[in-house]
């Protein structure tokens, strides 16, 4: 086998999926030590997409995110420190302390927030959109969401109002089968695609890989480079899977809405392992630069969960500042 350099690309790639990574099974290794007194929604399993858009967005393009949105928020460039101290309610957290894992944002990346109810986001995406359309500048709007989403009424008013007035809107629904415990087979038409329904709406609308960065990667950029073009709103459905209960540290795979042999399927796929087999096998310097992005990012990230353990908790003279009614 010819061994060359290493793609730039794929090793940015790699080390995107592997901090996002690394960030959560920290979090779920310290969970149970219930500090973090909010639910989390871990995405291991599901690096690729975000990892992708980390390289695919530019810093002011607007995103918002899901209830299961730690790998969004990172995949925007969102601080990390101020992440996890929003998770253990600490009052330098990304909300104050007052969101939880569940409402982050980081506005000077665009980032502009995750939310605990389903579909709460999408709305919010088109008007960002509808912004950018307003103000004649190239950005783009991303929304992510799950396919359980495309179940709420919200989104079908969403996407026909972004098709109607061509904004530039990037939908990404990262479908991993699953909402909460209910498979696709109870909730949606037998052998529907979510894709071709919503290109029936007037969307550019495509599948993908979700589990393959570099083809999400490509994916991704086409669509943000015709966003910027005025191709009008797109449409960007990926087949991914979670590993980790629906919400919380642990495995589920024993309380029967889903099988051992369906874990083990999806995890063979895994997006982290693929790429870094293929950067071995291909390249004489990858595992040295391997190593050393995991070194930095062990760094980083055991760093980040000490700012946040030793951050101060907000005081509760301030607890109504912000509220509205």
């Amino acid at each position: 086998m010819v061994h060359t350099m290493i793609s730039e690309l794929s090793l940015k790639l790699l080390y995107h999926m592997k901090r996002i990574r690394r960030v959560e099974e920290e979090i779920a290794l310290r969970y149970p030590q219930g500090k973090m007194r909010c639910p989390t929604h871990l995405s291991i399993g599901q690096e690729a997409v975000p990892a992708a858009i980390a390289l695919a967005l530019r810093r002011n393009d607007f995103a918002v995110g899901t209830h299961r949105g730690h790998a969004h928020y990172l995949g925007k460039g969102g601080n990390l420190p101020a992440m996890l101290a929003e998770i253990y309610g600490k009052a330098n957290g990304c909300s104050k302390g007052r969101g939880g894992s569940m409402h982050l944002i980081d506005m000077s990346v665009g980032f502009m927030g995750t939310t605990a109810i389903v579909g709460n986001s999408i709305p919010i995406g088109v008007g960002l959109g509808l912004s950018i359309q307003l103000h004649g500048t190239d950005q783009l709007s991303c929304i992510f969401l799950g396919d359980g989403a495309v179940e709420e009424g919200v989104f079908y008013e969403s996407a026909n109002f972004a098709a109607v007035k061509k904004l530039p809107v990037l939908f990404i629904c990262e479908n991993n089968l699953y909402s909460v415990y209910s498979p696709l087979s109870v909730r949606q038409p037998q052998k529907r695609s979510i894709a071709k329904m919503v290109k029936n709406f007037g969307l550019l609308s495509m599948t993908g890989d979700g589990n393959d960065v570099l083809e999400s990667h490509k994916l991704l950029s086409q669509a943000a480079n015709d966003l910027r073009k005025g191709s009008g709103p797109i449409f960007l459905e990926f087949s991914t899977y979670r590993w980790r209960e629906h919400c919380g540290p642990f495995f589920d795979n024993d309380i029967g809405y889903r099988s051992q042999d369906e874990f083990e399927f999806w995890k063979k796929r895994d997006p982290i392992v693929k790429l870094e087999l293929d950067l071995i096998s291909g390249h004489a310097d990858a595992s040295q630069k391997i190593h050393a992005l995991e070194m930095s990012i062990e760094e980083e990230v055991l760093e980040a969960f000490r700012f946040a353990e030793e951050s101060p908790y907000p005081d509760p003279e301030q607890a109504y500042l912000g509220t509205y009614a």
